[in-house]
């Protein structure tokens, strides 16, 4: 089956097709490490992680790289603020952006270093543009190095911005400037005071933002690569500029062949904003007792290239999406983990085998056709709650003595695909130790026998390593689910 995706580039849907067959090179932009990430830069890591994830369910190895930029105008301001070294000050961040994509089960990027920092590729970031000095695509002033925009007519093919009003010769010495502009930008700035720098030919100073991911994107993936993705507020300039870089100091084009944009995030329909009261880091929902993984699953909600309109309210229907997957899943570890023999109800006729094989392939292949054709999320996630409902009918209709190893087999299946592609950290009955094995027998035993506080001890035993327990029905055995502990939160 073929993938198909709206690029950002070329205006349109268009199939995928990897420069190298079966691989896929993939640069995300990461976060500005100078405070904790909010839920809309996490609307567009889940998307991303949702597009690797998918990606490689489809069979494609994916080399997933993500840049940390810890040198940049906001960093330096905050560092200087707190009257803390630019280093230390940024690695209270990175930790607690990398806690956060654990919380969140978000895929570690699988690049040698993981997630490049911008301060640790300085020597690239000479290096290419040294490359733009010589190709004239920039050029000095006073100690730094600007972008020559007027040099490269292309300028403006991924915004199609009207450019025709660009002001001539007006250099912007901030990372962040107007959208409605096109000027000349930094690519290398002179040493001020109070700003960190590092050796350079031209002096000493410090990259601007926009050269450090074109600098990571091409050493780690390559002159050219397959997707770049990101929020839609980086494709202009953040992303503008990464292509006009790029493509000027290497004469290959395109720089990439797909880029892919997420939509903004609202709150209660409005932009959020601290001043609004309506602004959430993923600690300050966590805090709230909001499960991580209803957090996931509010984020995934919405296709990505549509606005997601964030409310609580929609976090509580999310959480009630999750309730319905673990409970699904419960009652299956109870056919699964304990077999027949200990299942006590007996229920009307079994559902023929081939009914129920059939149906649940039929939802799985439905969720990979959705998912082909541009990420449709919210196709896909009925086709899963369509499964989950087709597992809940088959098990309460079963005859104990019926219970069909193929029928288990092919909701195991069913589940273990949910988790690989959506990464809702369900299925883990393959990760349940010895141990906790025999405390639910002995669980088994106690309620079945009545004895319900030897019952609660051993139910406290299998809570303190880490697992929730779930009660089966009478004369059936109890569940479990690994309990995924939320760090503690730092403060602020």
């Amino acid at each position: 089956m073929s993938i198909s995706f709206f690029n950002t580039r070329t205006g349109s849907k268009e199939e995928f097709k990897p420069l190298q067959k079966d691989w896929v090179g993939l640069y995300t932009c990461g976060p500005t490490v100078y405070d904790f990430a909010h839920i809309g830069n996490f609307r567009t890591f889940v998307f991303e992680d949702l597009l690797r994830r998918f990606l490689e369910f489809s069979g494609y190895k994916v080399r997933h790289v993500m840049n940390l930029t810890d040198v940049d105008d906001k960093t330096i301001a905050e560092a200087n603020q707190k009257k803390m070294p630019l280093a230390q000050f940024t690695q209270i961040y990175v930790d607690a952006f990398q806690e956060d994509m654990t919380t969140l089960n978000l895929l570690v990027p699988n690049h040698p270093a993981e997630q490049p920092r911008a301060t640790s590729e300085i020597p690239a970031m000479i290096d290419l543009i040294a490359k733009l000095l010589k190709a004239g695509a920039a050029y000095e002033s006073d100690g730094s190095i600007y972008y020559r925009v007027a040099a490269f007519p292309d300028y403006g093919k991924l915004s199609r911005k009207d450019l025709k009003q660009n002001q001539k010769g007006v250099r912007v010495d901030v990372d962040e400037y107007a959208r409605e502009e096109a000027t000349d930008f930094a690519l290398w700035k002179k040493t001020k005071e109070g700003e960190p720098s590092w050796d350079s030919p031209w002096g000493k100073g410090r990259p601007g933002w926009h050269i450090e991911c074109s600098a990571m994107s091409m050493k780690y993936l390559g002159e050219n690569f397959d997707i770049h993705a990101g929020g839609e507020d980086l494709i202009f300039p953040h992303h503008e500029n990464e292509i006009a870089q790029s493509e000027a100091a290497t004469g290959k084009r395109p720089f990439v062949a797909c880029w892919l944009h997420s939509k903004h995030l609202l709150v209660d329909g409005e932009k959020m904003s601290k001043s609004k009261g309506n602004f959430y880091t993923l600690r300050d929902l966590i805090a709230k007792s909001y499960d991580p993984m209803a957090i996931r699953v509010s984020l995934l909600s919405v296709h990505y290239r549509s606005p997601l309109n964030f409310t609580l309210r929609n976090l509580d229907d999310a959480k009630e999406a999750v309730r319905k997957l673990d409970d699904c899943y419960f009652q299956y570890l109870s056919l699964a983990q304990f077999g027949k023999n200990k299942l006590s109800h007996v229920k009307s006729t079994p559902l023929p085998e081939h009914r129920f094989t059939d149906k649940i392939t039929e939802c799985a292949d439905e969720i990979t056709c959705a998912l082909s054709d541009d990420l449709n999320i919210s196709k896909a996630l009925s086709h899963v709650f369509h499964g989950i409902t087709e597992i809940n009918f088959w098990m309460n209709s079963c005859v104990t003595e019926f219970v069909k190893e193929n029928n288990l087999k092919v909701a195991a299946h069913f589940f273990k695909t949910i988790d690989q592609i959506f990464g809702f950290d369900i299925s883990q009955v393959n990760s349940i130790s010895g141990d906790v094995i025999k405390l639910l027998g002995e669980l088994y035993v106690a309620r079945t026998a009545k004895d319900f506080q030897s019952a609660q001890k051993i139910r406290s035993q299998i809570e303190n390593l880490d697992w929730a327990v779930k009660d089966g029905r009478a004369g059936e055995p109890s569940s479990v689910k690994k309990v995924k502990r939320v760090w503690d939160q730092p403060k602020k």
